[in-house]
């Protein structure tokens, strides 16, 4: 039996690329074990669908000055010794990465033992773990045409982003019911990502007596981020949503969300007219504002700059996309769509076979 090893963490967007991937990967008969850090959100999500999950110490590679600077080098080392264990002891026969900073080990560690790994960029330009991986890889998975011409061109493919194949088949009305919605208005879904998105949870509910005279609002707001205090006819809030999300999404007519490549693919997939909010570049490296900007360009999108929120601009653009909601329906609908779930396993039993 082939086994593959599944690594990446640190957020959901690390995480949820794999899980699209596992059902293809038992059709073909593949044994599965994830590797990912001790307590991160991917291992809960891996562990409820009953894949072998170990966890190894890990540690966060910054570009600015923190005291953790100091200790976490030492954690990468610790786990890339506990990865190196783990290989020896599972002997799979590749490695697919997602990414994250758990995941520089478990490449590094597989290259050392001579396996294939194959990683997978989601943004533009590759995050400082994906670079510390290159060398150690066979194989790049991109996801924007651009992100190409920058990798060597004997690993670098264009392969598009899994989509969790569940996230197509919601019932809206499920999702009414769930959420105690009339069908008599439009329902905005807001986005914020696991972690959740302070500014974004923020300037919507500054706007929400104005916006639930338009809209029925569903605000998934992140661990720990909502606000019990408001409690508004058409307005509900939860910290983070799975089993529910796929109807969620039926049951949106449009969607605010950051910018993170695995979101934005997923709202493509879906032909969802969408807002992006992307992170700013005070507080990440730029690639979500890259990624808005692409999917603005290819029309699929509209895109406000947090900088640039105020409620009076917030409430004009959620305004302006549903008003203009089929015109991005349609650049979506026909845009270049990649089988990639498909076109990342052929890739694995090529790198498996070679």
């Amino acid at each position: 039996m082939k086994h593959i090893i599944l690594t990446g963490g640190g957020t959901a967007g690390h995480v949820t690329p794999n899980i699209a991937l596992i059902p293809a990967l038992q059709e073909k008969s593949y044994k599965i074990s994830y590797i990912g850090s001790y307590n991160g959100i991917e291992k809960q999500l891996i562990e409820e669908l009953g894949i072998p999950y170990y966890g190894i110490a890990s540690g966060k590679l910054r570009r600015y000055f923190d005291l953790k600077n100091f200790s976490d080098p030492f954690r990468v080392i610790k786990g890339y010794f506990q990865a190196k264990s783990l290989m020896k002891k599972l002997k799979p026969d590749v490695v697919f990465s997602k990414g994250g900073f758990v995941t520089v080990p478990v490449v590094i560690a597989a290259g050392k033992r001579h396996i294939p790994a194959i990683i997978h960029e989601s943004d533009m330009t590759p995050g400082l773990a994906n670079k510390l991986c290159l060398s150690s890889a066979t194989k790049v998975c991109c996801n924007f045409p651009e992100t190409v011409n920058n990798l060597p061109k004997d690993k670098a493919v264009l392969t598009g982003t899994p989509i969790r194949q569940e996230l197509l088949h919601g019932n809206k009305e499920h999702a009414r019911a769930y959420c105690g919605f009339t069908s008599d208005k439009p329902v905005l879904l807001v986005i914020g990502g696991s972690l959740g998105a302070a500014s974004v949870n923020e300037n919507v509910r500054k706007i929400l007596p104005e916006l639930l005279k338009e809209f029925q609002v569903i605000h998934i707001c992140g661990k720990g981020k909502t606000d019990e205090s408001i409690q508004l006819t058409g307005y509900v809030q939860y910290e983070y949503v799975q089993e529910q999300l796929p109807d969620m999404f039926a049951l949106a007519d449009v969607v605010i969300s950051r910018a993170g490549a695995n979101a934005i693919c997923e709202l493509a997939a879906l032909s969802k007219p969408n807002l992006l909010i992307p992170l700013s570049a005070k507080a990440s490296r730029g690639d979500q504002i890259l990624n808005a900007r692409s999917f603005e360009r290819q029309g699929y999108s509209m895109v406000l700059e947090e900088e640039e929120i105020t409620e009076a601009s917030l409430l004009e653009a959620i305004r302006k996309l549903y008003q203009e909601r089929n015109k991005y329906i349609a650049a979506m609908s026909a845009g270049k769509n990649l089988n990639s779930i498909q076109h990342i396993v052929n890739l694995i039993e090529e790198c498996i076979h070679s």
